[in-house]
């Protein structure tokens, strides 16, 4: 009986040892939580860490804390308006004879970490000349079969 008892306590100390260790390692895992704390975090805009697109930081503050978190700039980004604000573009005008160039409006359809942004923007670029192209009045040769 007293052999039973002493496995019994022994099983019982293992499995509180192995409770204790396995709880140790989920609070060490765990970092306080800052942004339960704070519900207005004001972030700034995306960095690049070199040249003006790619991988960067983005800084938020709010009260007293501030956060870096990464973020990416596409390189195809319109930099008048910024990463940030998405818009929904209209289709491009027709060429503009006097500037050369063609534009078109956006209205804001989503502004990215409590970005600024315009309600509606306008962009342009040049007019890219049209060259007609041959529509089978000449054939190639050394292609497909000769009568």
């Amino acid at each position: 009986m007293r052999s039973l008892f002493s496995i019994a306590l022994v099983l019982l100390v293992v499995l509180m040892i192995t409770v204790e260790a396995s709880m140790k390692k989920r609070e060490k895992g765990k970092e306080p939580k800052a942004d339960a704390e704070c519900s207005e975090w004001q972030y700034g805009k995306c960095v690049p860490n070199s040249g003006d697109c790619g991988t960067g930081i983005r800084e938020a503050s709010c009260n007293e804390q501030t956060k870096k978190t990464k973020c990416k700039v596409p390189c195809n980004w319109k930099k008048d308006f910024g990463a940030d604000c998405k818009y929904k573009f209209g289709r491009w005008a027709e060429c503009d004879t006097t500037t050369g160039t063609r534009s078109r409006s956006g209205t804001l359809k989503k502004a990215l970490f409590n970005a600024e942004c315009q309600s509606t923007i306008k962009v342009s670029k040049p007019c890219t000349p049209k060259t007609p192209k041959p529509k089978g009045g000449e054939k190639k040769k050394g292609k497909g079969k000769e009568n």
